[in-house]
């Protein structure tokens, strides 16, 4: 367990190493931090710093920078996030609700993201597995030809065609839509097929066959898109972090390609908490050397997806924390409010 007085040291030498990309030496350190300890006390907090894995010596005659193992207890040790301006919070919930639909929100979202913190935007659309109902609305577009259209309350919309063996009217269409709404708005995906098992059942025969149709649809529409979606935006900034990468950035960027790895970064939309993972901690080999930090969003306090950032470990922690946690809590208004 460190000391006070070396977790500030080792505080001073990440807070120095992000802002001046130059590895950090004992000098600098009481020059420009007020650790109320005499250089030669430094220099000896430095070595046991260094020993014990949290700073490193990347050559001779070098000062030193933080490991994987030295970010992760500043981050643990974070006694707050960086809080953003009243005028960038004011712009956030701005920019994000001026937005048309669930693929501008997440567009926007990305492209704040990138701008807050200068790293890679990653964010997850909402699953369809954890959404309930908001509404759904049956159109004619011919005597036996309808459009199921399925909205959830993350502001998602599913779209089908319904092929009736026979003609539909329109009061046998709103009688349908209503009685589907009275059943299953405000209901999760999964209590659905139980709700509806007997609509077919209450209506007349020679209607039952469209409904079992329509139902059959409905049903369908709730089990598709399993494979979970999510935007990428700002790849380009990692360009400015060159020096931060071993040899190339090219296994990174071969990395972000597959969706399938992002969604493993992210973790669990269940989980609503800040996730930090960093260096080594990521498990995929192209992105030992990068930083990802994630947070869920959604309304009333459960997560229906994540979103986050993909960045150097040199990274202001502090800052892009405090960046995604307000983004992805604008974004959660946004979405109850549509």
């Amino acid at each position: 367990m460190l000391s006070e007085r070396r977790l500030e040291v080792l505080r001073a030498i990440v807070q120095d190493y992000v802002g001046t990309e130059e590895p950090v030496g004992s000098k600098a350190l009481t020059e420009r931090h007020n650790l109320q300890v005499s250089p030669a006390t430094v220099r000896n907090d430095m070595a046991v710093l260094e020993e014990e894995g949290y700073i490193a010596q990347p050559h001779t005659s070098a000062g030193r920078v933080p490991t994987d193992k030295g970010y992760r207890l500043f981050v643990d040790k974070l006694a707050d996030v960086k809080p953003l301006s009243v005028a960038e919070r004011r712009a956030i919930h701005s920019f994000l609700e001026s937005a048309l639909d669930l693929d501008d929100v997440v567009a926007r979202t990305v492209r704040l993201l990138a701008q807050l913190t200068r790293q890679v935007a990653v964010v997850q659309y909402p699953s369809l597995s954890r959404s309930t109902v908001r509404h759904v609305e049956l159109l004619a577009l011919a005597p036996a030809r309808l459009m199921l259209v399925l909205i959830t309350d993350t502001g998602r919309v599913e779209q089908r065609m319904v092929d009736c063996p026979a003609p539909f009217g329109e009061m046998s269409i709103a009688d349908l839509r209503a009685r589907l709404n009275s059943r299953i708005v405000g209901e999760r995906f999964a209590e659905v097929p139980r709700l509806v098992a007997d609509l077919a059942d209450s209506f007349e025969s020679e209607e039952r066959g469209t409904v079992s149709v329509v139902l059959s649809i409905l049903l369908e529409t709730l089990v598709e898109e399993k494979e979970e979606r999510l935007m990428i935006g700002g790849t380009a900034n990692l360009t400015r972090f060159g020096q931060d990468f071993p040899l190339t950035i090219r296994p990174v960027l071969e990395a972000l390609e597959e969706h399938v790895v992002l969604l493993k970064l992210l973790g669990e939309a269940k989980d609503p908490g800040m996730t930090v993972r960093i260096g080594h901690e990521n498990a995929h080999e192209g992105l030992t050397s990068t930083s990802v930090v994630s947070v869920g969003y959604g309304s009333g306090g459960e997560a229906v997806a994540k979103l986050g950032v993909v960045g150097p470990t040199r990274m202001d922690y502090p800052g892009t924390m405090g960046a995604v946690r307000a983004v992805a809590r604008y974004v959660g208004q946004i979405l109850a409010e549509n």
